[in-house]
């Protein structure tokens, strides 16, 4: 049998004839609580070039046409350029500071109760970082990509939406065979190659397209892992086979069956949303120096911009009403 002392300065739950009852708590915090959306793990991450980072981007290829066409015997070659316009993203700043009271700090050392908490409460904080950064890569509120006009990101919604690309679903229309459908257009777009490799929407619209193939077609969708462990639902286009990956951060408006709500879903070619960031693709952690306050100071600091390359035609927004 070990024997241990314990301190109870706490008032008691109960105290009676050999009795006394003091409050325990489990060791582990229970937590459940969202770190990361599979969005921001799906796109690419490069470096950016610098503040802002620039990129080019071919728009038409040095093609004579019609023109190309002459006498074999008499040639008079057409000229022809590429043409190529310039895009920049100025990064952006998503920071968040924790301090440890080293009285706080002392106490919770002493009482052993709860002893990796200082080492919890840090990584949260990074995962809280990247929790708004999940949020601002679809929602950001930035209204330009050149010439920013907050301090958020411009979001992949957003930068799609204004490249022109978008479809409405009426109530009275299908909404699987308008996904199908603008797939196929994208796909026979005659001045682009376009392969768009998944779509993207909040877990209420996935489940009115489940129900939707269930009821009018009697299909139940096909599976398959996006991510360790992650397995979505699969729709058949002329694309392939594309997963609709449900993704929380994005809202809709209303209430669905009620003809007032609105649920967007994304056509999105992956391989052409970037996330450019600096320094590192992920937060970093700084200790500020010990204030008169002997308070231990931390800052998560991450430095980036998300970047929708051929929004105007390798991507698609829909937005279903219901």
């Amino acid at each position: 049998m070990n024997a241990s002392f314990a301190d109870i300065h706490a008032a008691a739950d109960f105290i009676g004839p050999g009795a006394i009852e003091v409050p325990l708590y489990q060791t582990e915090i229970f937590d459940i609580c969202r770190r990361s959306s599979p969005f921001g793990q799906r796109i690419k991450q490069v470096p950016a070039t610098g503040h802002p980072s620039r990129f080019f981007e071919e728009t038409a290829l040095p093609n004579p046409g019609t023109a190309g066409f002459v006498n074999p015997r008499s040639i008079v070659a057409p000229v022809v350029s590429p043409t190529r316009v310039e895009r920049s993203a100025p990064l952006k700043a998503i920071v968040a500071q924790i301090n440890y009271n080293l009285f706080d700090i002392e106490l919770g050392n002493q009482q052993q109760q709860f002893a990796y908490l200082q080492a919890k409460d840090l990584v949260d904080t990074v995962s809280g970082v990247m929790v708004t950064h999940d949020v601002a890569l679809w929602n950001g509120n930035d209204t330009s990509l050149g010439s920013p006009t907050t301090t958020q990101y411009m979001g992949a919604a957003a930068q799609i939406a204004g490249g022109g690309n978008s479809v409405t679903v009426t109530t009275s229309m299908k909404i699987v065979d308008t996904l199908k459908t603008t797939v196929a257009n994208m796909v026979a777009n005659n001045g682009y190659y376009v392969r768009p490799t998944a779509i993207y929407a909040n877990p209420v619209l996935l489940d009115l397209i489940d129900q939707e193939m269930k009821t009018e077609y009697n299909v139940v969708l096909n599976t398959d892992q996006i991510t360790g462990g992650f397995r979505v639902k699969m729709i058949s286009t002329q694309a392939g086979d594309l997963p609709l990956i449900p993704d929380w951060s994005l809202a809709y408006t209303g209430t669905p069956g009620t003809g007032n709500a609105v649920l967007p879903a994304y056509i999105v070619t992956e391989d052409l949303v970037e996330y450019h960031w600096l320094g590192d693709p992920t937060p970093r952690i700084f200790q500020l120096g010990l204030p008169n306050s002997l308070t231990s100071q931390y800052v998560a600091v991450k430095f980036g911009a998300i970047v929708v390359k051929g929004s105007n035609y390798a991507h698609y927004q829909v937005l279903v009403d219901r």
